[in-house]
């Protein structure tokens, strides 16, 4: 690989590691969310219902996650994917995952989807050279990696194929790299594009459009914290090229300068770079000409001279001077444009003072004035006129008003950022009018987009308005995009798919900014304000929360914590904007005096550059503080920026609509420049803001990941075996017939032409059943061989057994055979029966060699021929591949143009269609609007008259004005107030207006709402009688508990003293147990570094065996192979021998036979020659083994020398082993007497010990419960304390709280007087409300004297308090109990933010479920797009249906809590069944009727046929009549027939329903009868409880007196216990040191007993071996019995010491095993003592758990309390504001109930979307009201226990502390029967609503039924008539009936 390809290209080695293929597939691998890293690997080891316990991969930990956090992980197969729309499992982690490896790997580029995602790497690398350039030249996106070259060069081949023009977005943020991408982009064009075929023939076009960046940077960019060089502005380069794909020219738009950088500089920050360059390059002759100064002169430079590192100013401005005159700029235009830069410089050094006696402002020195004015060839003194005193237009006449010095300076720096910005301007103007020189006219462009990302700061300000506002219109255009591209992969292969364009998601979000009316947008507003003479930011804010305040996409801040004005909910997020000079910045004013001025200049740069002067905001147009009548302007005179700011967007936007964008998202890794680091949570925000989460998000609700047919079923083959049959198989059915097997749900996947596509997460689960799957088979495979290799050895050892067998049977034969003289002669003679054949033997062989050489020469010629044929066929084969290859590519090539051609035709016939169709609707729509703009015409003729009158009188009122400035301040501020008032009433006109509709439909919604909220209160008051005599009983209970806490306490401070006695002591034995754990761990340490030493040495002494064992087999082998070659030579020998004798026999022979000897002798001759040379080599080998052997011999004696030694040395250590151990056992049997000796001691301490410890565990439980019910008692004085000092406060506010309940409840008693009189009409229910008023009447008489009650209760408690206050003044101690209080309410507020921060958590675990569950509804979203597919074709047919089913759902939710409605409407429902029956009989006597009217129709056919008119009918038109009648005959036996079928379904439906009826009923009653058991159920467990309770106070009654008799023996015991402890200790300090005498002993034996079973394993070994060898040889070699008996005694030796060795370790271990019974019990005992210690830890932390627990408890309470009240006061204040509005509204109505009708037709179809809002704004309301009626109920409640309590308290404090923890179970009592009411109320809901819509199933049916009544009543009325007539119309009638009712019938729903 080459040095670029590492930064392009991913190694697949790493990436298809099969290792890490298994841990993926074993462990299961998920994403856990971290705050360090973003996200962290990790396996799920167990789930435990929403949480999950997970691994950590890196650390090992395993922590708790929910599993809403947890995100699934891909498969290694994706690893550093190119593509991130490939993975499976689509999630933020995985996103973040990808790119930082591919990051960490050098890959900058990454694909996700429809975007390139560039990450900044902070510093060059080599894949920007022209070779990568050429690589990249005309490849296919796809073929190559990812990188800027293949978006452009992907952008540029569509655009010369298809003639479309292209786009390239950039965006990030500042320093994530835009700038640069984009002149990437220009370079490849240049390069590609170019005219010119070589580099140094490049055009000059060329190089004007790569030098128009270095000036732009010049000019535009500067030095930020995050960029060093920042564009400041943004810039669309539109680049065109002709029909030949040449650049002709090119265009740069320019958005969104930041000219305030000019005037003013953040810390560490530059102004634009063109300052820079002018001051350190400019020459002397340039520097006087400009009149330049130093650095630190200029006011505007903030920060003076900031460099940046690595770059020369001085160099760069000789490069912008070059690239001026390469774009053909003059001198005298450089100069002029370098004036202006330096005049801005100076108008900063412009300085004013105020005049002493007034505001006005002077200029001192006017030095810089003057330069100022040289360089803009202006007159000083008309300059500092036209910026001290301008001139103001007021009316018709001009007055010059003075300055003050913030105007002044305000008016100087406008006038500078003005003068930039006009320069900047003209300057891309000039740059555009160079680059488009050419004649050549451009057929299409390649738009290049360098803007600003998404901005969320803190703070943000108008500029980030725009810019987001803009980030929002791209990423519409991109999901619009992306929505059309999945649109035609969808339908090129023919999917199934709900379109839904993504692009709209944004649009609430682009309307809420840029919305022109009804309600205008932030701009739209921000425009309106600028045109009021008085207005403000806040002024335009609180229009802004009025207009905008409802929309979904705004927000309104938190006044007390946010510094926000309001925040708008963007795709990327919620942003906070603070409207701090928006109306100034959307202003952008000028001093038009000074404009005027610049526009008359002598320098003709300067005046070129203020043309536009009357397009200037001037000062008069601007409200000031101290002339607000100077305002007059006229609509058109000028432009706001936000108005400018969105033309130009629009017009981007629509060049870019008609473009194909391309998307490329700049992402900064880190603020600190550094390369090589990622910042996971910072990339993450930059990928949501991008959108590339968006996207994602997209991606998912899709198909997102696509297989080809061939790949699945290659991949996927393994889990479907047995589905595909054998032969050829098409590759769509193949995957039909897999994915059936697999049994996937159908929403999961889609079969399309060429590909299978799934939904996100589909692919990791197949991957993870092929792994396991082929898991699997490699097992059953490796099982497989593993029996076939174990088999083939066994069949190889038992064919050697038997080779064994023969070759032993053989050698005993030849040993008995050999001395035998007959063998000796059948061997001699043997060999000479076969001379006679020998020659014919040679011949034969002869001809076969000869033959044999013959074949071979023929087969080496063919094998040439054939070399030479394949040489010809392999080179003709790649001519043919070259050819195909190039045939295919140009057929793929045409395919592709002809399918895009057939694509594009197809969705042009359909474009067209659909326009057709538009164009017929927009002839009506413009018809319509013709009329309308008539009307309008006529309105705005209308209004101009009057705006023409009002100007008149306008202009009179302002030049009396002129004339009488003193009356007129007076009348300003009456006009003022006469404006906010009309603002108000406009507001509430409006107000009105939009809810006069709404109470209208809303009126008897409410007062049914009221029925239902007497019902509830009736339940809540009977619920409070019962909840007070609830609190008689406790109070009764809780001054019975003050008694007990008395007695308890004195009980607590004996308990206290003995807890700390026995702390001290505790503290003691830990101290001293620390100390002997230290000595024991140097001691362990010791011996652990000895064993290792001796560890050493065994080890080296077995390496050194090893080799002496591989020598010694060495050894064997070789004398094995000399015994060989012996035997060897003794066979040559003596077959020498037997050639001889038969020479000597064969001598007398023939002459041939003479021929063959000597034939033989040089055969033998040449064997003998043969045999010296092999025994040369032989000895020559032998003499080399040999030396090697000594040598080998000669170390083996070292080692074996040196082995010796170490056994000497190693006895020596064993006798002094020996030794020790002698004395150990001598000591070991002392030890032992006095181990007897300390047993009986020990057994008696232990006897003591186990008594102290069953008293002390009684004490301690004892103690551990007092403990409890004193810190309960503790906490509750520490509420009590804290009560009664915050008392006097609060009696004042309770006074003031019942006067404000009085007023309420008399409210209450107006509104509910209010609302009876409103239901007169309802004569039954009056008298129940009647009886009701008179209940609440006696209630509130009831509530007033309890009332008083109080209030005498509050006298006697603030007496009480000052009595409290003298004793509080006479004790001193009350100051430490006061310190104590502020401690714990430290605690409090800590334990309260530990709340906070577990609600936080909480919270943000709410937020991911919510989010995961979006992310469920959204794919649910997408199923019920489909199936709203399926059902569109029904619904338009049930639209009826539908209005009627909504209406009555809408009534049976309102009455869902009411049981009499149900009932009432079942009643309904019986009644409309009994008319169904009587209508059914009405309907069968109409039948009969019909039938009898058909027999006298048959009986006049019959008349007919019969007679003969004599008038002149024929009998041809009789035949005709009977025909006719025929077949009238018939239609009206099919209509019978259908009438009788639809009688049946109307008796089938009546039974239903009364089926249903009864069942319903059958199930309320059960219902109700459940309800019963469960509340008698639960009286009886509140009964058990109480009694429990009881119980449990009586046992501590008797606990406390058995605790202070126990408390007496727990002394006299502890002091027994503590001289016990003491000798326990002595002991175990002695038996700690035998202890590591013993250890040391044991560790040596234990690596002794190691060191004999190595050495017993290794000779055993030795000796299998050895006995293996002696069966191999036994056959071979008698010589080797000797040495085999020597082994044998060798062996004999070795056991016989094995032997012995195991004798001294069968002593040893039983010595071991009495040390370690001792160690043992030592341990135990020890053990014993540290788990009593940790006893006795978790006691004291229980304790102090169990006081924390209390004390929060109480503060819960309280604070609860105060929040209730808090709510209290607000619900009431709210809803006493909403029942005035209520009241005004009403009498309102009244009045223009008459007016409205006539007025607002036209409005009605425009105000209904609006009446749906609020009727659900009202239902909310409503709802709350209802939650705060329930609130303020249990806070009045909860007020009069807190009162009663405060008496109860106040009176016996003492008795107040020991109810509390009665109080505290039954509270939760209390809630757990709460909850369990909300349960069954919850069931109760359930059991209503399945009751709803079997009712509402019924109404359906009976309305069915209804209709098919009144249609056969209808179609039998039309008998009337004439029987012609009557057939038609009938036959008309029931075919529109069966079109509207066919298809409600069918879905109609069968009831349970």
């Amino acid at each position: 690989m080459s040095a670029a390809d590492k930064f392009l290209y991913v190694d697949r080695n790493v990436v298809n590691n099969p290792l890490a293929q298994a841990d993926w597939a074993t462990k299961k691998l998920v994403w856990v969310p971290s705050e360090r890293l973003g996200f962290e690997c990790g396996s799920v080891k167990e789930e435990r219902g929403d949480e999950c316990v997970v691994e950590l991969a890196d650390s090992g930990k395993k922590i708790r996650v929910n599993k809403d956090d947890i995100q699934k992980m891909n498969p290694p197969k994706f690893s550093k994917v190119e593509d991130m729309a490939e993975l499976t499992c689509l999630n933020e982690a995985s996103v973040l995952h990808n790119l930082k490896e591919r990051y960490y790997s050098g890959l900058i580029y990454t694909y996700s989807g429809l975007f390139c995602v560039v990450i900044n790497p902070y510093k060059n690398l080599p894949i920007y050279s022209e070779e990568i350039v050429d690589m990249y030249k005309g490849k296919k996106r796809h073929e190559m990696p990812p990188h800027i070259y293949a978006i452009t060069d992907t952008s540029y081949r569509s655009m010369m194929q298809d003639r479309e023009d292209q786009s390239i977005l950039c965006t990030g943020e500042s320093g994530a790299g835009k700038t640069e991408n984009t002149k990437k982009v220009i370079q490849y064009l240049a390069h590609v594009a170019s005219s010119h075929k070589t580099k140094k023939d490049q055009g000059e076009l060329e190089k004007q459009l790569l030098q128009a960046n270095p000036i732009l940077e010049a000019f535009g960019n500067a030095k930020t914290v995050k960029n060093d060089n920042s564009s400041r502005f943004g810039k669309f380069i539109r680049i065109n090229f002709d029909v030949n794909g040449y650049i002709v020219g090119a265009n740069i738009e320019t958005y969104l300068l930041e000219k305030s950088r000019a005037i003013r500089q953040a810390k560490d920050e530059r102004t634009f770079h063109i300052f820079y360059y002018l001051l350190t390059g400019a020459g002397d002759k340039l520097r006087n000409e400009l009149l330049l100064e130093n650095y630190n002169y200029y006011r505007f430079l903030s920060n003076g001279n900031v460099t940046i590192p690595g770059q020369q100013d001085k160099d760069l401005f000789t490069e912008t001077l070059d690239a001026f005159r390469i774009m053909s700029i003059p001198e005298d235009e450089q100069i002029g444009l370098l004036k202006v830069v330096s005049s801005v410089l100076q108008l900063g050094n412009m300085s004013f003072k105020k005049e002493r006696h007034t505001d006005q402002a002077a200029m001192t020195d006017d030095t810089a004035a003057q330069k100022v004015c040289h360089l803009m060839g202006m007159n000083v003194t008309d300059f500092t006129r036209a910026i001290l005193s301008p001139r103001i237009k007021v009316g018709r006449d001009f007055v010059q008003k003075a300055q003050t010095q913030e105007q002044a300076e305000f008016a100087i720096e406008a006038l500078a950022k003005a003068t930039y910005e006009r320069m900047f301007r003209w300057l891309v103007m000039r740059i555009n009018k160079a680059l488009d020189k050419t004649k050549r006219q451009g057929a299409s462009f390649i738009g290049i987009l360098d803007i600003a990302g998404f901005e969320i700061f803190e703070l943000n300000s108008f500029e980030q308005l725009c810019i987001n506002y803009t980030n929002e219109k791209l990423q519409q255009l991109f999901n619009h995009t992306m929505f059309i591209l999945e649109q035609e992969e969808y339908q090129r292969e023919g999917i199934e798919w709900s379109f839904i364009d993504f692009g709209l998601d944004l649009q609430p979000c682009i309307e809420l900014i840029e919305k022109p009316a009804s309600p205008p947008g932030i701009l739209a507003l921000l425009d309106e304000e600028c045109w009021f003479p008085k207005a403000t930011d806040k002024s335009f804010v609180e229009k802004v929360l009025q207009e905008q305040g409802t929309h979904p996409k705004f927000f309104k801040p938190k006044k007390l914590k946010d510094e926000a004005d309001f925040c708008v909910i963007h795709y990327a997020g919620k942003v906070d904007y603070k409207a701090d000079e928006w109306l100034m910045k959307n202003m952008d004013p000028l001093n038009d005096n000074v404009a005027s001025l610049l526009n008359q200049s002598t320098d003709k740069f300067v005046s070129e550059l203020w043309k536009d002067v009357d397009r200037i905001v001037g000062l008069d147009k601007v409200s000031m503080a101290d002339m607000p009548g100077a305002f007059k302007t006229r609509k058109g005179m000028f432009r706001t920026v936000g108005q400018l700011y969105k033309e130009q967007l629009s017009k981007l936007m629509a060049t870019l609509r008609n473009t194909n964008p391309n998307f490329v998202r700049c992402i900064i890794p880190n603020h600190e420049k550094k390369a090589g680091k990622l910042d996971p949570h910072l990339v993450l925000d930059q990928l949501r803001c991008n959108g590339v989460l968006e996207g994602i998000r997209i991606c998912r609700q899709g198909f997102p990941n696509r297989i080809v047919f061939q790949e699945f079923r290659q991949r996927y083959e393994i889990l479907t075996p047995n589905a595909i049959p054998k032969g050829f198989m098409d590759g769509k059915q193949a995957c039909v017939l897999m994915i059936k097997s697999l049994e996937l749900d159908p929403n999961l996947f889609r079969i399309g032409q060429s590909k299978v596509f799934f939904r996100a997460g589909v692919l990791a689960h197949l991957e993870e059943e092929r792994d396991m799957k082929i898991t699997d088979i490699i097992i059953s495979f490796q099982a497989w061989c593993r029996g076939y290799v174990a088999r083939k050895a066994f069949a190889k050892r038992q064919q050697q057994l038997t080779a064994m067998k023969v070759i032993q049977r053989n050698c005993a034969a030849y040993l008995k055979l050999r001395n035998w003289q007959w063998w000796r002669l059948f061997t001699k003679v043997k060999p000479l029966l076969q001379v006679s054949r020998q020659e014919e033997e040679m011949q034969a062989k002869d001809d076969e060699l000869v033959k044999v050489k013959e074949k071979h020469l023929y087969a080496e010629q063919q094998l040439q021929e054939m070399e030479e044929k394949q040489h010809q066929l392999s080179s003709e084969k790649m001519a043919l591949q070259e050819q195909l290859q190039a045939e295919t590519e140009l057929c793929a090539e045409a395919e592709e143009m002809r399918a895009r051609l057939a694509a594009r035709k197809q969705e042009l016939e359909e474009i067209l269609h659909d326009l057709e169709a538009r164009v017929e609707e927009e002839e009506e729509r413009a018809s319509q609007l013709s009329s309308e703009k008539k009307k309008m015409q006529q309105n705005i003729g209308d209004l101009e008259q009057q705006l023409d009158e009002e100007e008149a009188a306008r202009q009179k009122l302002q030049l009396e004005k002129v004339t009488i400035e003193a009356k007129m301040k007076k009348i300003e501020d009456d006009v003022m107030v006469l404006d906010d008032q009309n603002c108000k009433l406009n507001k509430e006109k409006k107000l009105l207006e939009e809810r006069i509709s709404e109470f209208t439909t809303n009126l008897t919604e409410e007062e049914e709402k009221s029925k239902s909220l007497q019902k509830l209160k009736t339940k809540h008051e009977a619920m409070i009688t019962d909840l007070e005599d609830r609190l008689r009983r406790e109070e009764k209970q809780r001054q019975e508990l003050e008694k007990n806490r008395r007695k308890l306490d004195g009980d607590f401070n004996e308990i206290h003293d003995q807890i700390a006695e026995l702390q001290a002591q505790i503290d003691e034995l830990r101290a001293q147990l620390a100390k002997k754990e230290e000595e024991l761990q140097a001691a362990l340490a010791r011996i652990e570094e000895e064993a290792a030493q001796k560890n050493l040495a065994q080890k080296k002494i077995r390496e050194m065996e090893a080799q002496l064992s591989e020598l010694q087999e060495d050894l064997d082998l070789e004398r094995q192979a000399r015994t060989k070659a012996e035997k060897h030579r003794r066979d040559l020998g003596e077959e020498l021998e037997a050639l001889k004798t038969e020479l000597e026999d064969t001598q007398d022979s023939t002459a041939a036979q003479q021929e063959l000897r000597s034939k033989r002798e040089t055969e033998v001759t040449h064997l003998k020659r043969t045999l010296e040379d092999e025994a040369k080599v032989h000895e020559q080998q032998l003499a080399e083994m040999r030396q090697k052997h000594g040598q080998a011999f000669d170390e083996l004696n070292e080692q074996l020398e040196q082995a010796k030694r170490n056994k000497v040395s190693m006895e020596k250590a064993k006798q002094a082993m020996e030794s020790e151990r002698n004395e150990l056992v001598i000591e070991m049997q002392t030890l032992m007497q006095a181990k007897g000796d300390s047993e009986h001691r020990r057994k008696k301490a232990e006897a003591q010990f186990q008594e102290l410890q069953l008293k002390h565990s009684e004490t301690e439980r004892q103690r551990l419960e007092q403990a409890e019910k004193l810190s309960k008692v503790q906490a509750e004085l520490d509420n009590v304390c804290t009560v009664l000092s915050d008392v006097e406060g609060k009696s004042i506010k309770a006074t003031k709280d019942c006067s404000a309940v009085e007023s309420q409840l008399q409210d209450v008693q107006e509104l509910l007087q209010e609302e009876t009189r409103q239901k007169l009409s309802n004569s039954t229910r009056l008298r129940q409300l009647e009886d009701e008023q008179h209940n609440l009447r006696e209630q509130l008489e009831e509530e007033e004297e309890a009332k008083r009650n109080v209030e005498k209760q509050l006298q006697i408690v603030q007496a009480q308090l000052l009595e409290m206050k003298k004793k509080v003044e006479q004790d001193s101690g009350c100051l430490e109990t006061a310190e104590e209080g502020k401690k714990r309410l430290q605690r409090d507020l800590e334990s309260l933010s530990q709340r906070m921060e577990e609600k936080c958590s909480a919270f943000e675990k709410l937020d991911k479920t919510k989010t995961r569950v979006q992310q469920e509804l959204d794919d649910l979203l997408v199923d019920q797009d489909h199936l709203r597919q399926i059902v569109s074709n029904l619904e338009k047919k049930q639209k009826k249906f539908d209005q009627m089913l909504a209406e009555e759902k809408n009534i049976s939710a309102r009455y869902a809590e009411e049981r009499d409605k149900a009932e009432a409407e079942a009643r309904e429902k019986e009644t409309r069944a009994l008319a169904l029956t009587r209508e059914l009989d009405s309907m069968m006597d109409i039948k009969d009727e019909v039938d009898r009217n058909n027999k006298l129709l048959r009986a006049e056919m019959e008349d007919l046929v019969s007679s003969k008119d004599d008038v002149g009918k024929s009998v041809h038109e009789l035949e005709k009549a009977k025909r006719a009648m025929e077949q009238q005959l018939e239609e009206m036996k099919t209509q019978l027939e259908e009438l009788e079928d639809e009688l049946q379904g109307t008796e089938d439906a009546k039974l239903r329903l009364e089926v249903n009826m009864q069942a319903m009923k059958a199930q309320y009653e059960r219902d109700l009868s459940g309800r019963d058991e469960m509340g008698e159920e639960k009286k009886r467990a509140l009964v058990k409880q109480v009694r429990e309770m009881e119980m449990e106070l009586e046992d501590e009654r008797k606990q406390r007196s058995a605790a202070v008799a126990g408390r007496k023996k727990l002394e006299l015991d502890l002091k027994e216990l503590e001289a016990g402890i003491d000798m326990a200790n002595k002991n175990r300090d002695e038996a700690l040191k035998q202890l590591k005498k013993i250890q040391a002993q044991m560790k040596d034996l234990i690596r002794e007993l190691e060191d004999t079973r190595m050495s017993r394993e290794e000779i055993l070994a030795q000796s299998k071996e050895t006995e293996k060898k002696l069966k191999a040889m036994e056959a071979e070699m008698i010589q080797m019995q000797e040495e085999l008996a020597a082994a044998e005694r060798v062996k004999r030796q070795a056991q016989q010491e094995r032997d012995e060795l195991q004798d001294e370790i069968n002593n040893q271990a039983t010595k071991n095993a009495q040390v370690a019974e001792e160690k043992r019990r030592l341990e135990a005992r020890i053990a014993q003592l540290e788990e009593e210690l940790e006893e006795e830890q978790c006691n004291t932390e229980l304790t102090n758990d169990r006081l924390k627990k209390a004390v929060l408890q109480t503060d819960q309470m309280n604070v609860e309390l105060t929040a209730e009240r808090s709510t209290c006061q607000r619900v009431e204040g709210a809803r006493c504001q909403m029942e005035r509005q209520n009241k005004e509204l009403k009498l309102k109505l009244q009045e223009l109930e008459g007016t409205v009708k006539s007025k607002y037709k036209a409005n009605m179809a425009a105000l209904e979307s609006k009446i749906v809002a609020l009727e659900e704004q009202l239902d909310m309301e409503t709802r709350e009201r209802q939650g705060a009626t329930k609130l303020v109920r249990r806070t009045e409640k909860k007020l009069k226990e807190v009162i009663l309590t405060v008496d109860d308290e106040r009176r016996n404090t003492e008795q107040y502390k020991d109810q509390v923890d009665k109080l505290n179970s039954r509270m939760k009592q209390l809630k757990r029967q709460l909850e369990e009411a909300e349960e069954e109320a919850q069931r109760a809901n359930a059991n209503r609503r399945k009751l709803q819509r079997e009712l509402e199933d019924a109404t359906e049916s009976a309305d069915v039924m209804n209709r098919e009544v009144t249609t056969l009543k209808n179609k039998l009325r039309r008998g009337d008539f004439p029987f012609t007539v009557r057939r038609t119309v009938t036959r008309t009638g029931i075919e529109s009936d069966e079109d509207s009712e066919a298809k409600p019938e069918t879905p109609e729903p069968k009831p349970e």
